[in-house]
């Protein structure tokens, strides 16, 4: 199990399984979402529970996703699969909110062609193109 919250705290959820990785997503929408780099931990459908989110708000991201958010501070939160298909309903909670990323390993890129030449991660992990990913969500 492991915990998380936005920065102002009036956002809390625990995840029913304790994460041991989190990836990147280079998709201009992550982008602009985070203010940067997206990273995320990826959540089964029902594998988390908000305790306390009177202030959590969702946006219609796309036509297959929405994302979360704290409408007090504004911490980004959330992207959620809303399209129908077998993965309808996962979720990214945005790596940042955990309580800790204590354990955890960096193991994916997606969007990896959306990637700007300004940056790079050093090291080696799974990368995924637009197509791959659209392809495996349905």
């Amino acid at each position: 199990m492991s915990t998380g919250h936005c920065l102002c705290g009036a956002v809390r959820y625990t995840l029913t399984e304790k994460p041991t990785s989190f990836g990147a997503c280079h998709c201009e929408k992550c982008r602009r979402f985070s203010g940067g780099i997206e990273l995320g931990v990826n959540v089964a459908p029902g594998g988390i529970t908000f305790e306390a989110d009177d202030t959590l708000k969702v946006y219609q991201s796309s036509d297959w996703g929405e994302r979360g958010f704290c409408s007090n501070c504004g911490s980004s939160l959330f992207w959620r699969l809303t399209a129908p298909g077998p993965m309808q309903g996962m979720l990214a909670v945005c790596a940042g909110t955990l309580d800790t990323l204590e354990g955890m390993t960096f193991d994916t890129e997606v969007f990896i062609d959306n990637k700007p030449e300004c940056y790079a991660f050093d090291g080696e992990r799974k990368q995924m193109t637009e197509a791959e990913v659209m392809a495996m969500v349905g």
